[in-house]
């Protein structure tokens, strides 16, 4: 858990401003390298959407206000092969329910902010600018609450916010792009390079594996409806082990000599 407040000597006025800007910079250089992905990525979904019969407003408003890759190309991919609503509409939060559990592993950092910045927080909230952040927030504890958002709104910028240009480059240029190119790669490198930092315990790796382990053992289910049964599992395996985890932690003696 972040500390409420870190005890120590006054500072200038002008630190806790100067601390902010330092933070807000780091979060745009540590989101640099992600460009390299997510133009491909950007790219990957308009073209997905213009074979979908989207047209470049329908574009650029499905990225602007969704504002997650992932399940947009989930959706349109599954509206290319003419799966039913019902489907689209369940397999697209099927993809978004991590951002119910990127949330809640960010409250104890940035739940004390004014219910206007949670609420765009939750906006801009992508699979880059929560696995970056916790990274940071956990590596740094003491960061004060303004420095934290300053970080976050560092990667934003970076990487939330040109989204929808990528998308309509995507739509508008995507179709001369050479299908050897394989620009798809960018989608399954995202995670990667997202999620692989973050499996630092056997909980986290367990739930990756399970997930892994259930998806692909599902593949051939119709329009993806295996993702909807794999992410639960995952899940319920990763919370169950760190239950575990943490009662055979409060059961071992303390250290002799521990008051």
């Amino acid at each position: 858990m972040p500390p409420d407040s870190v005890p120590g000597a006054a500072v200038p006025a002008s630190a806790p401003t100067s601390r902010n800007r330092a933070a807000f910079l780091a979060g745009m250089l540590q989101a640099l390298p992600f460009l390299i992905v997510l133009l491909p990525f950007g790219l990957v979904f308009g073209v997905t959407a213009v074979n979908a019969g989207m047209d470049l407003w329908q574009v650029l408003g499905f990225s602007t206000i969704v504002l997650a890759g992932a399940s947009q190309i989930t959706a349109v991919q599954l509206l290319v092969e003419q799966a039913p609503l019902p489907i689209v509409i369940l397999s697209a939060l099927a993809v978004n329910l991590r951002m119910a559990m990127y949330s809640a592993s960010l409250v104890p950092w940035v739940g004390q902010a004014s219910p206007r910045m949670r609420a765009l927080l939750a906006y801009v909230l992508i699979d880059q600018t929560y696995a970056l952040s916790i990274r940071r927030y956990e590596e740094n504890p003491r960061m004060t609450l303004p420095e934290r958002l300053a970080f976050f709104f560092g990667v934003v910028v970076v990487l939330a916010l040109p989204w929808p240009v990528f998308s309509v480059i995507g739509a508008t240029l995507g179709q001369a792009i050479p299908p050897e190119f394989a620009l798809d790669f960018a989608v399954p490198i995202t995670f990667l390079a997202m999620i692989a930092p973050l499996l630092r315990s056997r909980p986290h790796l367990a739930a990756a594996v399970t997930g892994f382990a259930v998806a692909a053992a599902l593949r051939h289910m119709p329009s993806g409806t295996g993702l909807m049964i794999a992410a639960p599992i995952a899940m319920a395996v990763g919370a169950e082990l760190e239950r575990r985890q943490a009662r055979r932690q409060a059961q071992q003696p303390a250290p002799e000599g521990a008051s």
